[in-house]
């Protein structure tokens, strides 16, 4: 199957549009539970099921163990019954066999999607751009599973035959039922969890019209826009249909139009930009399908013309003052754009992004200049062409202020105070000037940076509040203000305003580097932690079990060793170091280290230890008494006069004799024994000399 081709095709035809949203929050990645989901769509005479795994892997593990479906029926005349009568609607539904298929690819693309996803020997897609941006999946089954589902959402029957839907023609109008759709996967290997619905067919409902229709009209085009998220329950795609004359329709779109957008919360709406031909009027409706491949109502027919844009705009390029209430301004204009506008119209505004309002009007398509002479001390002015054809053009806008150069005085007496949760309050004295317009507040969280402006619009008030992040690196922030009159002149700066921020970050935690076991003593090593204001390190213990653990040690100094000499043999212990800060925040532990201090004492030697040699058995016996509990084994060495001492043998705890038959005639031994521990302890060791 071209593959390739068929899925360039979809995406292309289908016309799918897609938004990507960037989110400035550290998404948390969660596992979710593998499950089927159901959705159901009643006729008249009968129910129609749909559904799908959660994720890829489900899917292709159900692709191969099949489907449970199952009906219960929960009420019959209304009465609920006393037990819900079961019957298994399809014991172990399956995709169908790959040759049921090769008809129906020929004559149907999603069919041949479905079967090259179920059975196709590969899945790569690549060279279509477009897709690139929409399927972000880096694993083929991933790709497999996403194209089926789609695929499937766009023919009822298709989804039918790859197991994703059922038609239950024995529903009965005075019953209504519990669907189950079940895995038969093995649970050991995958436990997947069931979906259902309670429908019956008293539950049928026409399908909706479509809502909230529109269609903006612009140069030689048309944007037309829904709310596809009002009908989402309903609809998955539509068809887009277009009329001339309000009478006969014709679809402009081959495929179902859809969207990716359905996952994303902040974009309910669907767009399709159509071309057309000015001033020719255009009537649209569409019709929405169903998950099941029903085609629902019609919206409401929209219609309009699309409109020439002028194409020449204005533009203000002097103003001349004649007093501090008179301007003359002169813009520019193409001559050539004089036949395509009824005239001029001039606008003024306090601010360059306020309301604009004509002041002017019907000012002649020739005339290149304008009076003015009401002027207030700061103006903003546009000029606005007036298109024929209802298309206007504005100009960027002037600011226009008579002469005033003296700027406000210097702000005084700036105060402020920080609680808690970061909530800054800002005071100061009010200037005093006629034309001061307001504040302009700045901040820097160092010393040495320069301030940035965090008022949009000069402040009116000679207070304001401002929120900083308290558990951050710096703990000052740093604010200054400047006063600006209504031409915009700006004082001297205040003074600049220093406010600790509250202490609320504890410091950071040493780290252990080291420990030794030696001498009867415990030997702790680590890093201080590497916070400036902390103040003091504290050692703490844990012996064996016990459920607290207890202060040994509060270093005050930047000392980074203890030696604990306060311990058992035999015991296990743990350690742990905090650091404290002047405010007496305490960081978070550092890594505990733990371990068992093993029992090293000496236990007292083997008595009884005797060696004789043995002329009639060639053999040394050996034999010793020992009456020490909790013996391990005992350790039994020889050496001759030209060799060193070496273990010849272990025995068990419970052996009292051994006989050595490695000898020879004339020879002196040496033998030695120990005693080994359960806990780890020996013995001192003893020793016989027998010449054999």
């Amino acid at each position: 199957m071209k593959l390739q081709y068929i899925i360039a095709f979809l995406f292309l035809g289908f016309n799918i549009t897609h938004s990507q949203t960037n989110n400035a929050k550290e998404k948390e990645v969660i596992k979710k539970e593998s499950a089927i989901q159901v959705i159901v769509r009643v006729q008249k005479d009968k129910i129609l099921l749909r559904w799908g795994p959660s994720d890829a892997l489900a899917w292709k593990k159900l692709n191969k163990y099949g489907y449970l479906v199952e009906r219960y029926t929960v009420t019959r005349n209304n009465t609920t019954l006393a037990s819900p009568e079961k019957k298994v609607l399809a014991q172990t539904l399956k995709p169908e066999p790959i040759e049921n298929w090769e008809k129906v690819i020929e004559q149907n693309d999603n069919a041949a999607i479905i079967a090259q996803a179920l059975y196709g020997e590969s899945f790569n897609v690549t060279g279509v751009n477009q897709l690139e941006s929409i399927v972000n999946l880096s694993e083929e089954n991933e790709q497999r599973f996403t194209f089926a589902l789609f695929a499937a959402d766009k023919d009822f029957e298709i989804a039918k035959k790859a197991a994703l839907g059922f038609e239950d023609k024995t529903a009965q109008k005075n019953e209504k039922y519990i669907y189950r759709i079940s895995s038969n996967v093995p649970k050991e290997e995958s436990e997947i969890k069931y979906g259902g619905v309670f429908v019956g067919l008293s539950d049928y409902q026409d399908l909706p019209k479509p809502m909230d229709f529109t269609a903006h009209f612009t140069d030689k085009s048309t944007m037309l826009s829904w709310n596809f998220k009002i009908l989402a329950h309903a609809y998955g795609s539509y068809y887009i249909e277009r009329s001339q004359d309000k009478l006969h329709f014709e679809r402009i779109n081959k495929e179902p139009y859809t969207s990716m957008n359905q996952q994303n919360e902040n974009n309910s709406r669907i767009f399709y930009v159509d071309s057309i031909a000015n001033n020719q009027l255009y009537s649209y409706r569409i019709q929405g399908i169903s998950a099941f491949g029903e085609l629902g109502p019609y919206s409401e027919i929209i219609s309009g013309k699309g409109k020439s844009i002028l194409q020449f705009v204005p533009h203000l390029t002097v103003k001349n003052f004649k007093d501090d209430k008179t301007v003359t301004l002169t813009w520019e204009f193409a001559e050539e754009g004089n036949s395509e506008i009824t005239g001029f119209e001039l606008n003024r505004s306090d601010t360059d992004d306020g309301k604009y309002l004509p002041v002017i009007k019907n000012i002649a398509p020739k005339s290149r200049t304008v009076v003015y002479n009401k002027l207030a001390s700061t103006n903003y002015f546009t000029i606005t062409a007036i298109g024929k054809q209802g298309s206007n053009r504005t100009s960027f806008p002037m600011l226009v202020q008579p002469v005033d150069s003296i700027p406000p005085a210097k702000p005084i007496n700036l105060k402020g105070v920080i609680d808690s949760l970061g909530v800054v309050k800002l005071t100061w004295d009010l200037n005093k000037e006629s034309d001061l317009l307001g504040y302009r507040i700045y901040k820097g969280n160092n010393p040495d940076e320069e301030m940035s402006q965090i008022t949009v619009n000069p402040l009116e008030d000679n207070k304001y509040q401002d929120t900083v992040v308290i558990k951050s690196l710096n703990s000052k922030v740093y604010y200054k203000i400047i006063a600006v009159d209504t031409h915009y002149n700006m004082s001297v700066s205040s003074d600049v305003l220093v406010i600790k921020k509250p202490d609320v970050i504890p410091p950071s935690s040493p780290i252990f580097t080291n420990y030794e076991i030696k001498d009867g003593a415990v030997y702790l090593d680590w890093i201080n932690s590497q916070s400036e204001d902390a103040v003091s390190h504290q050692l703490y213990r844990k012996e064996n079990e016990q459920g607290d653990w207890q202060l040994i040690a509060d270093i005050k100094d930047k000392k980074e060793t203890y030696k604990d000499e306060n311990i058992a043999e035999g015991s296990k212990y743990r350690y742990a170091i905090y650091a404290k800060d002047k405010s007496n925040l305490v960081s978070n532990p550092s890594p505990q280290v733990a371990f068992f201090v093993p029992k090293a004492s000496v236990m007292p030697a083997v008595k009884g230890f005797y060696a004789q040699a043995n002329v009639s058995a060639n053999t040394i016996d050996l034999s010793w008494e020992y009456k020490v509990p909790e013996v391990d084994s005992f350790e039994i060495y020889k050496a001759t006069a030209s060799e060193p001492l070496q273990l010849m043998q272990m025995v068990s705890g419970q052996t009292r004799k051994l006989s050595d038959p490695t000898i020879t005639i004339n020879t002196n031994y040496k033998y030695a024994i120990r005693a080994l521990f359960i806990d780890g302890r020996m013995s001192k060791m003893v020793f016989f000399t027998v010449k054999f």
